[in-house]
């Protein structure tokens, strides 16, 4: 209580034991006191009628990532809460420790005092260096606020910067990139660290749906709306009520039907195919495409109006080939990933040269099919070597 009168932090996690003051009476006087923090306890108990931080979900996410290991497990007790970056007097602390050993509510909370425990530096999957020389911690965490982002370069930590601001709000989001970016990474980011998370994420691939199909796929359709339907159907918009649509490939929409999406989002209402009712949803879309809609737009193949209804925050994925620096870290990531299954291997310092020597039209998905097909190809070995990295298949 002393210091919170200093620091006034903007979210406060609570132990489920504290060493004066049991925890609900705690939480009681903190309500009384400080309305406008927002308390998270470990126990799982909610507080009803308080303030919800932006970023409880995030602080949640990381709690529930550090409360799942095994009690032994000092990797994931270590690594789960780096997701969350405690910037000076925006998280605090309480319960577990005397306040004599943190006299500051800035000071890194318990959870995060575990990770200061000295462990042995882990070999590097990449080019022999161990991760004490490189610098690297956990590459799943390098984006040092998402661990769903992996790299520590500049357009990286931007991207970040831009998914903290507005994952919060229910503003409509652009994701415009390259195909193999990550594109649906990133709106699942914005799902988890949205006030949207515990509800319905919803997918869908405009490409990968026939067009005269995928009008009654977004919005539904009543029984004999048209030939084959023989049942009524809830579309994904309806679906995905109180919660995130996820529209991949948004320019692959048909134009009749973008006039009828565009409808949806200036009022939220939605009709079913084959239904004279209208349906109001609450719901987050959430876009993405590879093409420039901007100038298919001025070619007349894209809506303009549809075009600006999306882009109310639009965000640029960078193309690998711009953050070269992030490559060993995806290596990395990469490869603990496919040693899940089976034994887990590193690059040569040949092999991790070959990478950074390639352009990456394919971007991350194209280093992920480059380091699978290697690891194959190295056999029983534990290392791959150059000669396994293969960017295109050799022809006859």
């Amino acid at each position: 209580m002393a210091f919170l009168e200093e620091a006034r932090p903007e979210a406060i996690l609570v132990d489920s034991w504290l060493p004066d003051l049991e925890v609900g009476e705690f939480a009681g006087q903190l309500r009384l006191l400080y309305p406008a923090m927002d308390l998270l306890r470990v126990d799982g108990a909610t507080e009803t009628g308080a303030i919800r931080s932006p970023r409880r979900n995030e602080l949640l996410h990381a709690l529930r990532l550090a409360q799942d290991a095994p009690p032994n497990d000092t990797v994931a007790w270590a690594t789960a809460p780096e997701s969350v970056p405690f910037v000076r007097g925006s998280a605090a602390a309480v319960g577990g420790v005397s306040a004599g050993s943190r006299s500051r509510a800035t000071d890194s909370p318990l959870w995060m005092e575990r990770s200061r425990e000295p462990r042995p530096a882990r070999e590097s999957l990449v080019g022999g260096v161990s991760s004490a020389q490189s610098g690297a911690t956990n590459p799943q965490r390098m984006s040092g606020t998402i661990p769903e982002l992996v790299g520590m370069s500049e357009p990286m930590q931007e991207l970040a910067q831009l998914i903290h601001m507005v994952a919060p709000r229910s503003t409509t989001v652009l994701i415009e990139g390259e195909t193999g970016t990550g594109k649906e990474v990133v709106a699942k980011a914005l799902h988890r660290l949205s006030l949207r998370a515990a509800r319905p994420f919803v997918v869908l691939n405009c490409a990968a749906i026939p067009e005269t199909l995928l009008e009654a796929e977004l919005f539904g359709h009543t029984r004999g709306a048209f030939t084959g339907a023989v049942h009524s159907r809830t579309g994904r918009i309806e679906a995905a009520d109180g919660g995130t649509l996820f529209l991949d490939e948004i320019g692959e929409m048909p134009l009749a039907l973008q006039a009828k999406m565009l409808r949806f989002l200036e009022c939220g209402e939605l009709q079913r195919v084959g239904d004279n009712e209208t349906v109001r949803v609450d719901v987050r879309v959430i876009a993405a495409t590879h093409q420039p809609l901007e100038l298919r737009a001025a070619e007349k193949s894209f809506r303009l109006d549809l075009y600006h209804r999306l882009a109310v925050f639009p965000i640029e994925m960078p193309a690998l080939r711009t953050r070269m620096e992030d490559i060993g870290l995806l290596a990395e990531h990469i490869l603990t990933l496919l040693g899940q299954d089976s034994p887990r291997k590193r690059l040569t310092a040949e092999a991790a040269a070959k990478l950074h020597e390639h352009s990456w039209p394919g971007n991350v998905r194209e280093l992920m099919h480059v380091l699978e097909r290697g690891t194959i190809l190295s056999g029983e070995r534990q290392e791959i070597g150059a000669e396994e990295i293969r960017f295109r298949r050799v022809t006859r």
